[in-house]
């Protein structure tokens, strides 16, 4: 992997000024005083990747917008039934994008962590900024899991970004090492936990070992889940807002815990560590070498990859069996999505300069920027094309069909951000955050001057 590290904080602030801290364009001395746009130049890689990053998170997220939420995993809870576009899409989806994004997004958001923390150093603020910078994220997460989609990461960012914090002095060198090391673990428990159901269900020599109540439960499951999509087909069909919230506060709270206690170790935490470990290194700085950016680049990809299409295709060959696309999906495909999602950041690492300075590379540095206020602006805009209440099309277009929707709002989320901030500092959310953070009102025009 990348060799190096630099600007290892030693103290909760420091007077020296750091190489990284001049190229964010930092000058120690004020104390937890806001950074404005125009005194902390853009990282543009680093912006450019989140825009790419959070149009993917939404190709992944699709179907789960339109269709019942199981469906993102397994087709044939699909409304109407499952077609074989779904299961071409499924298996399409499920090599070149599902946990690739989330995870290059996470990845992300580990490096913008420590680059707070530096500008917070820098000013001589602590790491309690960062705590409250993310306990404000918490309620924003909770509220758009509530309230407008239960496919929420914001809340599992804040958690784990908080014990994040507790590691933020290490050495870039052991972040990047222990965050290996966390997600390669958590990939081979999720295999192992997802193995051993799919043998329960799927060996004839372990099912028949099995007490017949068991056996009887396994052999429910199925039948269950399709009649739990119908339940949510006619309730986002034909439900009011109220009684949608209502169901999700009720019914789907374990869901947000589970992810938390399950997502957060096996995954979060270990990719937050490997940006923050990347970041320091400077792998939007030019600290890692090109040919090395390349190397790692493609090999994680491609094995990535390569290894996804082979786990996937034990599902798709089989039909969609439950335990047996669980276990693709859940368990297999946990390390592979990794690796892809690593080798893409370091791609894009690569090829994000020359590519930021484009007309559509601006709009993708554009969206990065508004990165929050376009996630949860995606949610709110599927929130009212897919529920009854609103315009009414869940469960109306099979996967290939959702693709359309996909690309109609990349097409927003590139049309309006550029323009936005050529009027304003910050996305609306980015600065309402903002304002909370520092217990502020901040400007948010830009002035006439500023460009």
């Amino acid at each position: 992997m990348p060799r190096g590290g630099k600007n290892q904080m030693t103290s909760e602030s420091s007077a020296a000024v750091t190489p990284d801290q001049r190229v964010a364009g930092e000058v120690p001395g004020e104390a937890a005083k806001p950074i404005s746009a125009t005194d902390a130049p853009r990282l543009v890689s680093l912006d450019f990747i989140r825009g790419i990053a959070v149009l993917g998170i939404l190709f992944a997220n699709i179907t789960a917008f339109g269709q019942p939420y199981i469906a993102y995993l397994w087709p044939p809870a699909m409304a109407g039934g499952m077609t074989e576009g779904d299961q071409a899409v499924w298996l399409f989806q499920f090599v070149a994008v599902d946990g690739k994004f989330r995870g290059l997004f996470t990845l992300l958001f580990g490096a913008g962590l420590y680059l707070f923390m530096e500008r917070a150093w820098a000013r001589g603020a602590g790491r309690g900024l960062q705590a409250r910078r993310l306990l404000f994220l918490m309620l924003f997460g909770l509220a758009h899991y509530f309230l407008i989609w239960r496919g929420d990461i914001l809340t599992l960012y804040a958690v784990w970004g908080l014990v994040a914090l507790l590691m933020i002095r290490w050495k870039a060198k052991t972040q990047l090492t222990v965050g290996l090391i966390f997600t390669t673990l958590g990939g081979m428990l999720m295999a192992a936990l997802m193995a051993f159901q799919f043998a329960a269900a799927e060996i004839p020599e372990v099912r028949d070992s099995m007490p017949a109540e068991a056996r009887e439960q396994i052999d429910n499951v199925e039948p269950d889940m399709l009649a739990d999509s119908k339940d949510e087909i006619a309730l986002y069909q034909d439900g009011s807002y109220p009684e949608i919230v209502t169901e999700t506060v009720t019914g789907e709270w374990g869901q947000l815990v589970s992810e938390l206690l399950i997502v957060g170790p096996v995954e979060t935490i270990g990719l937050i560590l490997i940006g923050m470990g990347l970041y320091r290194m400077g792998l939007f700085t030019g600290g890692i070498s090109r040919r090395t950016l390349l190397i790692w680049g493609w090999l994680g990809v491609i094995v990535g990859m390569v290894t996804s299409y082979l786990a996937g295709q034990i599902a798709y060959s089989a039909g969609f069996p439950f335990f047996t696309t669980l276990f693709v999906f859940n368990g297999l495909g946990q390390l592979p999505h990794v690796v892809t999602a690593i080798g893409l950041l370091l791609l894009l690492a690569h090829w994000g300069p020359g590519l930021a300075k484009g007309w559509l590379g601006q709009r993708f540095v554009a969206a990065g920027r508004m990165a929050f206020s376009n996630y949860l602006g995606t949610s709110i805009v599927m929130m009212l094309v897919f529920h009854g209440w609103a315009l009414g099309l869940f469960g109306q277009f099979d996967r290939l069909e959702l693709m359309g929707v996909v690309a109609a709002m990349w097409v927003l989320m590139l049309l309006w951000s550029k323009p936005w901030l050529s009027v304003f500092r910050f996305g609306p959310l980015e600065w309402l955050w903002r304002c909370l953070t520092y217990g502020k009102l901040l400007p948010i025009r830009r002035q006439p001057d500023a460009g």
